[in-house]
């Protein structure tokens, strides 16, 4: 395995336990469980519930203690992104959004962004197309094609108990594969090999 792929995921829940970030993880472990025998994946997950606080009572990013700077790098350097939050307000969590505020306004160009999110009913879905996508395309990221959305009956105590958020989350880690392969930071001598997953 010559190439490292960085994936990071960000769970924009503000509770722990929390089913976005049980969302957030199935999403990464299928991810790995597609590609993993094949590309070295290097995964880091990003808990808005432990590490708000380090973002919160910043205006400015050189007011940001270590901890927050140290994600926001691993963010803009990830090869793959997985973001997702609860539905709260008909948006996302301000804390996600503060989070964002904080990128920088180019470090996010071309970088595949894996969208999730999950609320009561399925009447909150929308907020994938309304919310994140314009979002991410500010910072004129690849969204890929299919988002998942997931509502409250789709769990049960904290595990996904849905046959059909399987099958989505399945899904929409095979659609959007073939973007991140082509967008991935591959070495020349490896491009070959990156092209088989």
């Amino acid at each position: 395995m010559s190439k490292s792929l960085s994936i990071v995921a960000v769970s924009g829940s503000l509770h722990a336990p929390s089913k976005t970030s049980v969302l957030v993880r199935a999403l990464l472990d299928e991810v790995i469980l597609q590609i993993g025998d094949r590309v070295d994946v290097q995964s880091h997950v990003i808990e808005l519930s432990e590490v708000g606080p380090a973002f919160s009572g910043a205006l400015r990013r050189d007011d940001l203690s270590p901890r927050a700077e140290e994600e926001l790098q691993r963010i803009e350097a990830a090869d793959l992104l997985i973001v997702a939050s609860p539905v709260y307000r008909a948006s996302f969590t301000g804390l996600f959004k503060h989070v964002f505020d904080f990128v920088g306004q180019y470090a996010l160009i071309d970088k595949p962004v894996l969208l999730a999110a999950t609320g009561g009913s399925d009447r909150h879905a929308l907020i994938l197309e309304h919310q994140f996508r314009p979002l991410f395309s500010f910072f004129q990221s690849f969204t890929l094609p299919l988002g998942v959305y997931a509502k409250d009956s789709d769990f049960e105590s904290y595990e996904i108990s849905s046959d059909a958020l399987r099958e989505r989350i399945a899904q929409a880690v095979t659609r959007g594969l073939p973007i991140v392969r082509t967008t991935a930071r591959v070495d020349e001598e490896v491009s070959t090999y990156v092209g088989t997953w």
